[in-house]
C-alpha cells in the first residue's frame, strides 16, 4: 500500500483561504463517500505548512480528479504557495488504524 504525501508551504495571507477550501474538499468528499479512498490535511507547528495525505486502493483510479471542489482547491493553493509543494510516495509498511 502506498500513500502520497504533498506538503506545501502557504504564504501567511493565504493560510486561511487554503484552510477555507481544504473544508469545503473535505466536506465534499464525505458527501461523496468515493470508494478507495482515504485522505487526509495535517497542519504543522508554523500554522503556514500543510501537508495533504492521499491512500488509495487502486492506485489507477484516483475519485479527486472527478471532485469540483478538488479542482477549486488545486487553482486557490497554487498561487498561494511560499515555496514549490514537497510530493512523495510512501509505502506503508505497518499501520494500526491509520491506513
Amino acid at each position: 500500500m502506498q500513500v502520497l504525501t504533498v506538503e506545501s508551504k502557504i504564504k501567511p495571507d493565504g493560510v486561511a483561504d487554503v484552510q477555507a477550501a481544504v473544508d469545503r474538499m473535505l466536506v465534499a468528499l464525505e458527501a461523496a463517500q468515493p470508494e478507495g479512498l482515504r485522505y487526509a490535511a495535517l497542519m504543522r507547528p508554523d500554522d503556514e505548512t500543510i501537508v495533504a495525505l492521499r491512500q488509495l486502493d487502486d492506485a489507477a483510479v484516483n475519485p479527486l480528479e472527478d471532485l469540483p471542489e478538488y479542482k477549486a482547491l488545486l487553482e486557490i493553493i497554487e498561487p498561494l504557495r511560499a515555496a514549490p509543494p514537497v510530493v512523495e510516495m510512501w509505502t506503508v509498511n505497518g499501520s494500526y488504524r491509520l491506513f
